[in-house]
């Protein structure tokens, strides 16, 4: 790369950046190509610079030395919220909004459920249909109801008896058992089927299910299936709908015709190998890399999916949980991507933070442009986008 900035023109400067080791994850070396540097105010010819490289077939970008996770010294702007479990007599929970398909502002879910304050919630699939983008991207428990399956081994918030919360990694079992007394795992909750899988819809689904070929069994509040029928419906209230592809269309046909249907579902906390009970007052939200485990900083990057570069070592807006030693819950968010106001945090930086903030437990959440806490039903702290983002769940406290 050097070579081709120097046939293009150009002084190159090669420096070595090290993505910092995670509790789960080694250290990495790996280099970067510069050219030039130029204040803030001097944008434009750093940008003439890029187009000049990229004419000649060179990939580069503009870069923001406070984004790029070298030691600095800010500024930060940053908003913590924090709740005393001694005097508080609210709860903490968790929302999809109104429905598990669709994205919605945090500021929507917040007054949906009539929360003092609240911050977004963990990452979505953005790699889906657009109609289907809110999904989560791991476990969802809402009021004690399975909305999405965990990932497994990846860390959550878990929330019991209104305000007991707890970060913990957790997998889910679906099962799915006919009255004839056959089995089979359900592999998904309210998302895209993939081939040869059967996914659950619930009513809180929100869309319609793909025309994908595939077979559905629709079952009502009583486990009784009402009907078989060709993929591509609605999930009508009070009925829930298994979507079969490939195989798993031929094992509907087989054993759902003219029967029952029970549907199983379990979340595992992993540390106690123990099933969490699935009450009214159960919610479980997915967070994006534990942070904090028993008072110190323990970066699961590598088993919580973001061991690169990007999310290890550069700097982003960032949504973090954390729970003290009293059972208190800490909200932080910290702005970024806003030179000369605030440059976000790293993991690592993130999860310091957390720690000094007085966090036993702490979990990272989805951040950039998603990073927003509400009061009010509405943000305090700077997005990133300069608009709230539409977000696909978030973590509410209320009264």
């Amino acid at each position: 790369m050097a070579e081709a900035v120097e046939m293009a023109g150009f002084t190159p400067t090669i420096l070595k950046i090290v993505q910092p080791a995670a509790a789960d994850a080694p250290a990495v070396e790996q280099y970067m190509v510069r050219i030039g540097l130029w204040s803030f105010g001097q944008r434009a010819k750093a940008d003439k610079v890029v187009k000049e490289l990229k004419e000649q077939g060179v990939r580069a970008k503009t870069d923001y030395l406070g984004d790029d996770g070298a030691e600095t010294t800010g500024p930060w702007d940053m908003r913590v919220l924090m709740v005393d479990p001694r005097t508080f007599r609210g709860s903490y929970r968790t929302s999809v909004g109104k429905s598990v398909a669709k994205r919605e502002t945090t500021g929507s879910m917040s007054k949906l459920n009539g929360a003092i304050a609240g911050v977004n919630g963990g990452f979505f699939n953005i790699h889906t249909a657009k109609a289907l983008q809110g999904d989560p991207v791991g476990v969802s428990v809402v009021g004690g109801r399975l909305l999405s399956e965990a990932v497994p081994g990846r860390s959550g918030l878990v929330i019991t008896e209104g305000r007991k919360a707890r970060i913990t990694e957790l997998e889910t079992v679906v099962t799915a058992v006919s009255t004839d007394g056959t089995k089979t795992a359900v592999n998904g909750i309210n998302r895209a089927a993939g081939p040869e899988e059967l996914v659950l819809y619930t009513e809180e689904f929100g869309s319609r299910t793909a025309a994908d070929g595939g077979i559905e069994a629709v079952i009502d509040s009583q486990g009784m299936i009402v009907k078989l029928r060709q993929a591509g419906g609605i999930v009508a209230r009070g009925t829930s709908i298994l979507h079969g592809t490939g195989l798993m269309a031929v094992w509907l046909q087989e054993h759902a015709a003219s029967t029952g249907m029970k549907v199983d579902t379990k979340v595992i906390d992993l540390r106690t190998r123990r099933a969490i009970p699935l009450t009214p007052t159960t919610y479980v939200m997915g967070g994006g890399v534990g942070l904090v485990r028993n008072g110190r900083v323990r970066v699961t990057a590598a088993a919580d999916g973001h061991a690169s570069i990007n999310m290890m070592l550069r700097r982003h807006p960032r949504t973090m949980v954390g729970i003290d030693r009293s059972g208190g819950l800490i909200l932080a968010t910290v702005d970024g991507r806003n030179p000369g106001v605030s440059v976000g945090a790293s993991m690592v930086e993130g999860a310091r933070l957390m720690r000094w903030l007085g966090a036993k437990q702490a979990i990272n959440f989805d951040g950039g442009g998603s990073s927003v806490m509400v009061v009010g039903h509405k943000a305090v702290n700077r997005p990133s986008d300069g608009a709230e983002r539409t977000v696909g769940d978030g973590l509410f406290i209320t009264p």
